[in-house]
């Protein structure tokens, strides 16, 4: 007993003794602090920062701030307020004050509500050795949308929820953020219209079955050493990994958050995780006991100029847990080849991908990206194997060029893309172990067997009002040929669809071709510190190849919201 409680002692004294006074829990990836300091990269004001792996501390975040106020004679006036109103957010992840913030319970005070100079909060606790903050937060949105296929429809939709988050002994950070939605306004037909035009919907059950409430949630438990060469974060919270700048190959924002489990190392240059986490999936429409997802990264950062990264991930279905997948140091198709008999494992869908960054001249960046999600050097160059199509090698890849204060314009970024995923890439030919959650995918929201050149253009007129301005121009094509319930062919353009991939050889863009032209105008305004007015209008051109038709369809969202 005495060993136990001596080994107790040890663990508890190592986890609080390197008291680093910092915040270690994780700034949300949406976070708009993000875009900034990749234009303060851009413009060689902060030098180590990589984009390629979000979200960062609040304590990282904080020194990339305070370098930039250092450096702020590089700033125009506009990203000069931004970088105040920043310092007002994030005022004790920088100084371990509060002198700028009010909290609501603390000592309430209805005038304090509208005050623009302060960070409001519901609740707030500081002492030596924790901080503590509570967020109250809501929003009324309309959502219309016209069309061929969207139809005419209106929904209104309300939410309101709560955010706590803190740093307790200055190692160990908390989050939690909690919301429950309801429908105001609509019936089912624009119940399933906001779906279609905001897929994440998708992921909540009660939502599209009672068609009338729907729940959301992040949460997550984090411990970090001083400097954080090491960390280990268990919960729920999205992850962006990869360079694109308008959409990413590996991980995204088009799907919902999932539960992981992560284990971070840093040092000096490198940058290395492990992440193990559990997806909910289904097969043609069935759901599936289980789905699990294990991932690693190494970025590197050769220089301030340029930037690489190497990914491994591996979806697993029907396998609760396997310790196999679990061994951060392992390369992950071999331990699905090696976890079991042959024809009952190595069923999942493992990809692996590089990317990399290169800044040549100031406010310039350029960005690629390759995808492998099958390969069979045997087969490369003449894709047969024992007289019939093989289909090993499958590949994605993405181009692309960020330019800041472009056009010689202050505060105005602009961004190009190219994207192209070639047929069954993503998918898998059990149907089980596709790369998505919830029907979502994890990486690029474009469907296989299709590319995409995108541009996009993003400009604050002052600190508090910015808008986006993207075209995107696309090419798909799909078929699948059934004969009853057996499939006779497949084209590759389903992601939920991935077997007969070796019955015909695939090739890029066949199929039922659809060209799509879509043109995206968002805006964002915050007439009073945390009290915003978001606009987003939506408007595309499907033009069916196959079918000699066009469809024309356009939907907006005007939403009010409050986030203290």
């Amino acid at each position: 007993m005495n060993k136990v409680f001596l080994l107790i002692t040890i663990v508890v004294y190592f986890l609080i003794s390197n008291i680093s006074f910092s915040q270690v829990e994780l700034a949300p990836p949406t976070h708009p602090v993000y875009d900034f300091l990749k234009r303060m990269q851009l413009m060689n004001v902060i030098h180590d920062y990589n984009s390629s792996s979000i979200p960062i501390s609040r304590h990282q975040i904080a020194d990339y701030l305070k370098t930039i106020n250092e450096n702020k004679s590089k700033l125009n006036s506009i990203d000069k307020n931004i970088l105040k109103d920043f310092f007002v957010e994030f005022e004790y992840d920088v100084n371990k004050t509060v002198k700028n913030s009010y909290g609501l319970l603390n000592d309430f005070n209805l005038k304090e509500i509208f005050n623009d100079q302060k960070q409001k909060y519901l609740l707030q606790y500081t002492d030596t050795n924790s901080a503590f903050f509570m967020d109250a937060n809501g929003n009324i949105s309309q959502r219309n949308s016209t069309g061929d296929s969207l139809g005419k429809h209106a929904i209104t939709l309300g939410e309101v929820g709560f955010r706590l988050r803190g740093t307790l002994y200055n190692t160990v950070g908390f989050y939690l953020r909690v919301s429950n939605g309801q429908k105001i306004k609509g019936d089912t037909a624009d119940i399933n219209m906001s779906i279609e035009t905001y897929p994440k919907l998708k992921a909540n059950t009660k939502y599209r079955y009672e068609k009338k409430n729907y729940d959301t949630y992040e949460g997550y438990l984090r411990y970090a050493t001083k400097s954080e060469w090491l960390a280990l974060t268990i919960g729920k919270e999205s992850q962006f990994i990869g360079f694109g700048y308008i959409d990413k190959m590996f991980m995204s924002d088009n799907s919902v958050p999932f539960s992981f489990i992560r284990l971070d190392l840093k040092y000096k240059a490198l940058h290395y995780y492990y992440m193990y986490g559990s997806l909910k999936g289904d097969s043609l429409g069935v759901d599936i006991s289980s789905k699990n997802i294990a991932a690693h990264r190494l970025d590197v950062n050769f220089s301030n100029k340029f930037r690489m990264g190497f990914f491994e991930s591996l979806v697993i279905s029907q396998d609760p847990f396997n310790f196999n997948y679990f061994n951060p140091v392992s390369f992950l198709r071999t331990a699905d080849y090696n976890s079991g008999d042959y024809g009952t494992r190595n069923t999942g869908n493992s990809m692996l991908g590089v990317d990399m960054e290169v800044q040549p001249l100031n406010k310039f960046s350029f960005q690629s990206t390759l995808l492998i999600d099958d390969l069979d050097f045997s087969t490369l160059f003449n894709n047969v194997r024992d007289g019939h199509p093989a289909n090993d090698n499958r590949f994605g890849y993405q181009i692309g060029g960020l330019w800041t204060d472009a056009f010689t314009l202050p505060s105005v970024t602009f961004a190009i893309e190219y994207t192209r995923i070639n047929p069954f890439v993503y998918t898998h030919r059990t149907n089980k172990s596709q790369y998505t959650n919830w029907d979502l995918p994890l990486g690029h929201n474009l469907p296989p067997n299709s590319d995409e050149i995108a541009v996009k253009l993003t400009s604050y007129i002052y600190n508090r009002l910015n808008f986006k301005l993207t075209y995107q121009h696309q090419r798909s094509a799909n078929r699948i040929i059934l004969n009853g319930d057996t499939l006779i062919a497949n084209y590759g353009g389903n992601i939920e669809r991935g077997d007969g991939d070796v019955v015909r050889d695939n090739k890029f863009l066949d199929g039922d071709r659809v060209n799509r032209d879509i043109l995206t105008f968002e805006f964002s305004w915050q007439p009073i510190r945390q009290y915003f007015l978001d606009f987003k209008y939506q408007y595309t051109l499907s033009n069916l190849l196959y079918a000699s038709k066009k469809y024309k369809d356009s939907y907006f969202f005007l939403t009010g919201r409050v986030d203290f």
